[in-house]
């Protein structure tokens, strides 16, 4: 099967995703509505408190980014969630029957819940807009804090995939993952800045993927941390967020893209 098979395959697949959100609206509604609800409650809860100076208007440009990477992440959920749906309703089995290439199943759902988290980032900028939050630098630079984010998303919906075939239950996929993505977005600079993390949570946070492509949203945006006396980390990795990022985006797709596929030629095989 050739390349090109292999693309018509998984571009009719992310067709079928995006039509199913299509018909079962909520789907879209829910995965946007959360994100607008932590983009209001941390805005106006938090924010006097974290730039009492400001009135908390430096915080909203500072939290803008660290919503979206929190989104991106819980929203690769989606992807898992969808995965262990279609084993147990045995849509894996008859795409198994069609000639179509394997891999095209899961480059396919991917595919479509990056579009997804397109639509959702353009609902959560149009949020932040409207609270205040704005980008201080080029167009050029404001498409690549996005872009980042949407790789990195793309490489945790691989994760998700796999952990949607390994475990076949849509409700004990959306526990698991969790179970570890929250610590994971909640334990960065995504909503605080570091320097008021303790030593051992300071330095897990600095080297936190999450951190890293906040750090590098935020680097692109131009929204700075609204503390003007606050100390940056000399980490490594926040302080080449954006190489730091692409580094794990690879090692991701390295390690997750062949388990994945491995784990769908099992779940197919049952």
């Amino acid at each position: 099967m050739s390349v090109l098979d292999v693309v018509s395959d998984s571009a009719v697949v992310a067709k079928r995703n995006l039509i199913k959100i299509k018909r079962v609206p909520d789907l879209l509604v829910f995965t946007t509505l959360s994100p607008i609800m932590f983009v209001l409650l941390f805005a106006y809860v938090f924010g006097g408190a974290i730039d009492p100076a400001g009135g908390g208007s430096g915080y909203r440009e500072f939290l803008m980014a660290g919503i979206f990477a929190q989104t991106v992440v819980l929203g690769a959920t989606i992807t898992g969630a969808a995965m262990a749906e279609d084993v147990r309703k045995g849509i894996v089995d008859r795409f198994r029957s069609l000639p179509m290439a394997p891999s095209a199943v899961l480059t396919g759902r991917t595919l479509s819940d990056v579009l997804n988290n397109v639509i959702v980032l353009i609902v959560m900028s149009l949020t932040g807009l409207l609270i205040g939050w704005r980008i201080n630098t080029s167009v050029g630079e404001a498409l690549a804090g996005f872009l980042l984010l949407l790789l990195f998303a793309y490489a945790i919906s691989w994760v998700m995939a796999w952990v949607g075939l390994l475990v076949p239950s849509p409700e004990v996929v959306n526990n698991a993952s969790f179970i570890v993505t929250f610590p994971l977005t909640f334990a960065a600079n995504t909503f605080v800045p570091l320097d008021t993390l303790p030593g051992p949570l300071r330095t897990f946070a600095e080297w936190n993927p999450v951190s890293a492509v906040t750090q590098s949203a935020r680097d692109l945006f131009g929204n700075p941390d609204p503390n003007p006396d606050a100390v940056p980390s000399t980490a490594w990795s926040l302080a080449n967020p954006e190489l730091y990022t692409l580094i794990w985006v690879v090692i991701i797709l390295a390690v997750f893209v062949p388990l994945a596929n491995h784990q769908y030629r099992r779940a197919a095989s049952r």
